[in-house]
């Protein structure tokens, strides 16, 4: 989602802004974009909140600590525990000896997947028949019988358990797993924060079921002018219509997400000032 959102901002950028000329580029996601930021190569940047507050921290994989400020709080990934009725699985603890994937390797999903075990008190290579599975995959092997739960961290709806949910001879089953939410922000960081997948999003969900999230965000230098991040928001918010129309998730570029608690570094007091004047109270 990065660069096509990335590509349309620059275009909003681009046309609303008289004296902005803004390109997109491609880069590795959100360490990469970190260190740009850092290093002034870029001006805007996206990344998740778990990447800005390890960032602004000088936590691992950064060595130093990068003086970087929130413009906006833009989309979350969501964190889904899918199983199916029959498995025995109704809360987290119930994965212990059961065949679960957390995840491709290295993926922002086996990331989060061990965190929520480790929170829940499991250990992935201990306490159950570990895979390492794309969403695609996953939603296979459970319909075929080979695993009885996946992970899968990120847009509402995924494709891939929506067509799971239309399959013959499967009742899909989201698990809610936000009760350790308290225990991930103590150990991990503040960028955790409750999700909701609304009932209805999926084949035969009739219940809300409570998750954990971290969202993404739109970042710059602390350096840069108060002016110029003042106008890249006040362009984005008042053509946000324009990133809706191609990109769903960028519905949830609103005024109420900038204070739920979404980015855990400070914003930018060109920002500041943006929401200020819409009655937001940003530190």
């Amino acid at each position: 989602m990065y660069y096509p959102l990335g590509r349309d901002m620059a275009d909003i950028l681009s046309k609303h802004i008289p004296y902005a000329e803004a390109t997109p580029e491609v880069t590795s996601a959100s360490v990469d974009n970190s260190r740009l930021i850092a290093t002034k190569r870029t001006d805007l940047a996206l990344i998740t909140a778990e990447t800005g507050w390890n960032a602004y921290q000088g936590k691992s994989p950064f060595k130093n600590k990068v003086p970087v400020r929130a413009l906006a709080v833009l989309y979350p990934d969501n964190l889904h525990l899918v199983t199916a009725e029959g498995k025995g699985i109704d809360k987290v603890s119930d994965l212990k000896g059961k065949g679960v994937s957390t995840g491709a390797p290295g993926s922002g999903t086996e990331a989060m997947a061990v965190r929520v075990l480790d929170a829940s008190g499991l250990n992935p290579d201990r306490d159950m028949k570990r895979n390492r599975l794309l969403p695609t995959e996953s939603a296979n092997a459970l319909k075929d019988g080979k695993l009885d739960a996946f992970f899968w961290l990120g847009g509402i709806p995924t494709a891939a358990i929506a067509d799971l949910g239309i399959a013959p001879g499967i009742k899909l089953k989201l698990i809610s797993h936000a009760d350790v939410i308290a225990k991930m922000k103590g150990k991990y960081g503040p960028f955790f924060v409750r999700g909701t997948i609304p009932s209805k999003t999926y084949p035969g969900q009739e219940d809300d079921v409570a998750i954990v999230a971290v969202w993404n965000l739109l970042v710059c230098h602390q350096d840069m002018k108060e002016n110029v991040a003042y106008d890249v928001i006040k362009a984005l918010f008042d053509h946000k219509q324009e990133l809706i129309a191609f990109h769903g998730d960028a519905r949830y570029l609103a005024l109420e997400t900038q204070t739920s608690g979404g980015s855990p570094i400070p914003f930018h007091p060109g920002a500041i000032k943006y929401f200020t004047e819409k009655g937001l109270h940003i530190k």
